[in-house]
This record gives structure tokens, C-alpha cells and sequence, in this order.
């Protein structure tokens, strides 16, 4: 978890998080309150479900997550820039569990400053964001935060729960 928490990316711990701009595999718009558990929500952010293996690896082992976020009070949900269709397709085949959210046009990823600037706009992976996963109260406040440095190594489920755990009671 120390590891995790060395890289910073993203809004800073403790600020409110900028509006969410993201639809759900039926196309409707989500926003916090929809996805909040009593407690808050974990937050993924990943690059794409169709074409990252590091990203598809991710989400298919936080499908173990969201018993055990439950009995913390949180849920669980993921953005990208994929579209929806990309997504529902992934979660039928992976029987996932949780939403997979899609960012199409990456507003909610500018707008948390998450885009990964490495890519320029011919390049199929021109507005993912920087892998990253926030804890967030249902207020939108940011708990805390994980991140690696690039895009292979992600905070394993164990980090997230020792971050969880280790929070201050609200």
C-alpha cells in the first residue's frame, strides 16, 4: 500500500471531486449518489476494457471487491473512455459484477485531470486516463487515493482495503 500511495495523481485527498459525466451500460447518466454505498464509493479509473490487458486483469480481480466493500459501506464502480458498448460487452463476458462506466470524449478524465499525456490525438488510447483508484465519501470528498507509476502495476484489492481501513471513522 506505501508503494501505492507514492504516486500522486488526480484531485488532492480531501478536495471535492469534479462533476461526473459518465453514462452506465444503458446509456443513462450516472452520478455520485447513484453509485454510493452508505460509506462512500471506490472509484477505478482505467484506460480501456477492449484493447488493455493490465486494465482487463484489473477489473476482472476487483470483481471480488464488492462483498467486501459492502460490509465496509462502500460500493464499487470504474470509468474509461470506452463506450458503453465496449463495457457491457466486457462485463457480460467477465461476469462483472460492479458498473463500468464510460467517459466518452474523456470530460470526467480532464476534468480530474487524469489523461494520460503521453498519447497524442491519432493514437487509439488518446484520452485515457492514468490508472488510479479514489475512495470517495458520499459527499464527494476525496478519502484517499491509490496509484502506481504507469500503466502495468495496479494497487491490488488487499491495498484498497488496507487504505479503507485505515481511514479515519467519519
Amino acid at each position: 500500500p506505501a508503494a501505492a500511495l507514492a504516486f500522486d495523481i488526480g484531485p488532492a485527498v480531501g478536495s471535492q471531486i469534479p462533476a461526473l459525466h459518465v453514462t452506465d451500460a444503458r446509456g443513462q447518466a450516472v452520478k455520485l449518489a447513484d453509485i454510493s454505498g452508505k460509506n462512500g464509493v471506490v472509484l477505478i479509473f482505467f484506460r480501456s476494457a477492449k484493447w488493455c490487458p493490465f486494465c482487463q486483469a484489473q477489473l476482472i480481480a476487483m470483481n471480488a471487491a464488492p462483498p467486501e466493500l459492502a460490509r465496509r459501506g462502500y460500493r464499487l464502480a470504474a470509468i474509461s473512455y470506452d463506450d458503453r458498448q465496449v463495457l457491457d460487452e466486457f462485463a457480460q463476458k467477465r461476469g462483472i459484477t460492479y458498473p463500468l462506466l464510460s467517459d466518452r470524449g474523456s470530460a470526467t478524465i480532464d476534468a480530474w485531470a487524469m489523461r494520460d499525456p503521453q498519447y497524442k490525438p491519432d493514437s487509439i488510447a488518446y484520452g485515457v486516463p492514468m490508472p488510479g483508484i479514489f475512495v470517495l465519501a458520499p459527499d464527494g470528498t476525496i478519502r484517499t487515493k491509490l496509484a502506481e507509476e504507469g500503466y502495468r502495476t495496479r494497487p491490488p484489492l488487499e491495498a484498497v482495503l488496507a487504505a479503507i481501513d485505515a481511514l479515519p471513522a467519519k
